[in-house]
C-alpha cells in the first residue's frame, strides 16, 4: 500500500510538470495524506463516522469462543469419561502421533514420571504440567491435530483420564468430570511459583 501511494504521488507530480504547474499539494483524500493522518492517530477529514464492517457479536457466538478452562476447573462443561473409555479414544485419535504408550512419538511425549528438582528432565504431562485441567482445555481446542474440535465433552474427559492413568497419576478405575478433574494433584504442582514481579525500567517489548 505504501509503494502504491508513493507511485500515485509521483505520477500526479509528473502530470503536473507536463502541464506547466509548479507543484501539486497533497490533498486530504490522497493515499499519502490518509496514511500520514492514520499514523498520527487522526482520521482524514473525509472519513466516515462508521465503516459498518461486520456485525455485533451475539451472546451465542461469544459463547462458542468462550471455552477457556481455568486451573480451578471453572469453565469445565458437563460430562464424564473413564480410563477404559479414554483408551478407546486414544487408540483411534491419538496413537498415530504419540505412540501406543505415549512415549514413542513422533510428536510430543505425553508420558514421563521422572521427577526433577531445579530443572525438568522432560516436559511430559506426568512430570511437568502443573494442572490437570489444562489437559481438558488444550485437547478440546487443539486435538486431534488434523481435526480439532471433533471430540465430544465425554470423549475429552475420557482421554484425559487415560493420559493421567498412563502417567500413574490416577487409578485404572478413575472417572473424570467437572468435579474430579480439578481435584487431581499433579506431581509438578509445587514446582511452579506465581510471577508476582512488579515495576521495571520500561515497557515490555
Amino acid at each position: 500500500m505504501r509503494c502504491r501511494a508513493l507511485a500515485c504521488a509521483v505520477l500526479v507530480g509528473v502530470t503536473a510538470c507536463g502541464t506547466g504547474e509548479s507543484s501539486v499539494p497533497l490533498m486530504s483524500g490522497t493515499p499519502d495524506a490518509m496514511m500520514l493522518a492514520g499514523t498520527a492517530g487522526d482520521l482524514p477529514a473525509n472519513a466516515p463516522a462508521r465503516f459498518d464492517f461486520g456485525r455485533r457479536a451475539s451472546d451465542d457466538r461469544i459463547a462458542l469462543w468462550d471455552i477457556d478452562v481455568r486451573p480451578d476447573g471453572a469453565g469445565l462443561p458437563p460430562g464424564r469419561g473413564s480410563v477404559a473409555e479414554g483408551r478407546a479414544v486414544y487408540d483411534v485419535h491419538c496413537v498415530a502421533c504419540h505412540g501406543p504408550t505415549g512415549t514413542e512419538g513422533p510428536n510430543d511425549q505425553l508420558v514421563n514420571s521422572e521427577q526433577w528438582d531445579l530443572y525438568p528432565t522432560g516436559r511430559a504431562v506426568g512430570n511437568y504440567w502443573p494442572y490437570a485441567t489444562t489437559l481438558y482445555d488444550y485437547i478440546r481446542k487443539a486435538m486431534p491435530q488434523l481435526t480439532p474440535g471433533i471430540l465430544s465433552h465425554d470423549q475429552v474427559y475420557a482421554v484425559v483420564a487415560y493420559v493421567l492413568y498412563m502417567n500413574e497419576i490416577v487409578p485404572e478405575d478413575a472417572v473424570m468430570d467437572a468435579q474430579t478433574l480439578p481435584a487431581v494433584v499433579m506431581p509438578a504442582r509445587d514446582k511452579f511459583v506465581v510471577d508476582d514481579r512488579i515495576g521495571g525500567s520500561g515497557p515490555v517489548r
